[in-house]
């Protein structure tokens, strides 16, 4: 049994970034980017209006109110896309609708609503004055041209698929989906849906591992529940390591008289780097690689198998498409957390916002059988081993769930 830094880092030394490709922008959400996106032009690329309106010199209009309207007279229209030519003198204005290019000679807009409105007369009334400026939109107030918008390892999601498209980027270098595939084993497993027999049990961790995995940005590749006997593993085995970038188990991987997972691995290439974590739940933990194939073995306690793809699997899917490395947190614990004497400790808990602090809490159900300890949860709590709890007040390291916020 190896402690839990040890392990991180042998992980680290054994997984290589996957190859890059050239994505459409039309299937690139969810994608990770392999380049910094820099802004190809300043945003605005013009002075334009912000309002429907007229664009004016303002100083044309500074005595106007209500009662004394200042009539000036209307020489063309400005749109989007389509700009006016026209220079605005002394006693002129533009209609100028929102997005329009800014006139020369104009330095402000005014609102219709403060005037006598679009007609198709020759002059318009205005009934209040305008500050030098105002409702213009400045060219690169946003960005400038050169500016980076969006780091390299970033995950695409609507945020920057926007900007993305704003900045006429039509493809990008991204990284290719890991090739995922999952398989949980035992006889006792059947689908939900079915009438449960003596001694049996739903699969569930398939379903969770399913959805983790998608969440991460990776592809399914097989996923298969394998009955407990050499040969089933062997074939599903042989397959998945052929077609998959990483290969996840659960179940199978501890010292019971039918957890072969780990033999056919070994018998089928697998290197294994280690098969013992000191953590609690999960210490039953194997890691190997056939090339630059990933295998991760997880015990099938759902807890286990949970925070287990939670703590190993999602950063290895990240680091392998060259994702950005999140930043440690840390909570102020408001009840008590248990710590193991040799263990590293992980618990399902709560963060959330306290008085401008992180205040968090861990559930109260810690058997790794437990998975509705993980309802209402949003983050995974981790401690170092100790002789004693950690105590309300202490500081303890939090690890958000990515799809989860903190309230």
């Amino acid at each position: 049994m190896i402690s839990l830094k040890e392990a991180k880092s042998i992980v680290q030394k054994r997984i290589s970034i996957l190859g890059v490709r050239k994505m459409d922008i039309e299937y690139l959400e969810g994608m990770t980017l392999r380049e910094n996106i820099i802004a190809t032009f300043p945003s605005p690329r013009f002075d334009n209006s912000a309002m429907d309106g007229f664009a004016v010199r303002a100083i044309d209009i500074k005595n106007a109110t209500c009662e004394n309207p200042i009539k000036l007279k209307i020489q063309g229209i400005s749109s989007a896309g389509i700009p006016s030519d026209m220079v605005i003198g002394p006693g002129e204005c533009i209609q100028c609708m929102t997005g329009s290019e800014i006139p020369r000679g104009a330095d402000s807009i005014v609102k219709v609503e403060d005037t006598s409105g679009f007609s198709d007369n020759n002059f318009v009334k205005f009934m209040t004055p305008v500050t030098k400026g105002s409702h213009i939109r400045k060219k690169g107030e946003e960005i400038n041209k050169g500016e980076l918008l969006i780091k390299k390892g970033t995950r695409v999601t609507a945020n920057e698929l926007g900007t993305i498209a704003t900045f006429g980027y039509g493809e990008l270098c991204v990284s290719r989906k890991p090739r995922v595939s999952v398989f949980a084993t035992g006889n006792e497993l059947i689908e939900p849906g079915n009438s449960l027999g003596k001694g049996q049990i739903y699969n569930s961790n398939l379903y969770l591992f399913k959805d983790l995995i998608k969440k991460a940005g990776a592809k399914i590749e097989m996923s298969e529940v394998v009955k407990d006997d050499k040969n089933s593993l062997k074939l599903f085995l042989s397959k998945a390591l052929k077609n998959s970038d990483l290969v996840i188990s659960s179940g199978g991987i501890s010292m019971g008289r039918y957890d072969h997972v780990r033999d056919v691995l070994i018998e089928l290439g697998v290197e294994e780097h280690f098969w013992k974590v000191a953590q609690k739940p999960g210490k039953p933990l194997f890691f190997g690689t056939k090339e630059k194939k990933i295998i991760f073995g997880l015990p099938g306690n759902p807890v286990s198998s949970f925070i287990g793809f939670m703590e190993w699997i999602w950063p290895v899917l990240r680091d392998i498409m060259g994702g950005k490395s999140k930043k440690t947190v840390y909570g102020i614990l408001d009840e008590p957390f248990p710590r193991e004497k040799k263990m590293h400790r992980f618990l399902f808990g709560e963060v959330r916002y306290r008085n401008n602090r992180l205040v968090c809490s861990s559930t109260r159900k810690i058997g790794s059988h437990m998975l509705t300890s993980a309802l209402g949860a949003n983050c995974i709590l981790e401690s170092s081993p100790g002789t004693t709890p950690l105590y309300p007040g202490d500081l303890i390291k939090v690890n958000l769930l990515p799809w989860k916020t903190i309230k």
